[in-house]
């Protein structure tokens, strides 16, 4: 199906398929290089749409094997090295990124308990009395006695069952 056109010159003339055999890419690949002008066409008296390979480029056959630049061949052994390295290096941080999800999730997962853990201890441990607007009739407790549950001196201030006791600990 192929012709060879120029074999001194070092190209080929292949159908769209059969190129992108050869270069072991898609048909659309060969196509998209069509449109860019990076691969020459031609249309055939058959009606199909022929490209011009370089030699050079195919490596599906023995004959379109030439001769590399030593250097080339070097170059290219670096940039499969640097490849390596980075898919390497792009794996290795994919785990990071796992782990840290992870541990992101156990520390709000924490976090959301001891919030809760907090509203608990904020809640009034008080039961709940007479209004502040009503008052008791005051009686003078006799010599020596005291109420029970109610204490005559309050340590903290007037205030201090209106803040919890973190809040009075801390000042905030």
């Amino acid at each position: 199906m192929s012709e060879h056109v120029g074999q001194d010159s070092g190209s080929l003339r292949v159908t769209i398929r059969e190129a992108a055999a050869r270069l072991g890419v898609t048909e659309a690949a060969i196509r998209k290089r069509i449109q860019r002008g990076s691969l020459d066409k031609e249309m055939g008296e058959d009606g199909r749409v022929y490209v011009y390979l370089d030699l050079s480029q195919d490596t599906s056959h023995p004959e379109s094997q030439i001769h590399r630049d030593p250097l080339v061949e070097e170059l290219i052994e670096e940039l499969r090295d640097r490849v390596a390295y980075l898919e390497r290096s792009l794996e290795r941080r994919s785990v990071e990124a796992e782990r840290y999800q992870q541990i992101v999730a156990g520390l709000t997962q924490t976090n959301n308990q001891l919030s809760a853990r907090v509203l608990e201890l904020e809640a009034p441990t008080e039961p709940t009395g007479p209004a502040e607007g009503v008052s008791e009739p005051a009686q003078a407790p006799a010599e020596g006695a005291t109420r029970v549950g109610h204490p005559t001196h309050r340590p903290d201030g007037p205030h201090s069952s209106d803040k919890p006791w973190w809040r009075r600990m801390f000042g905030s």
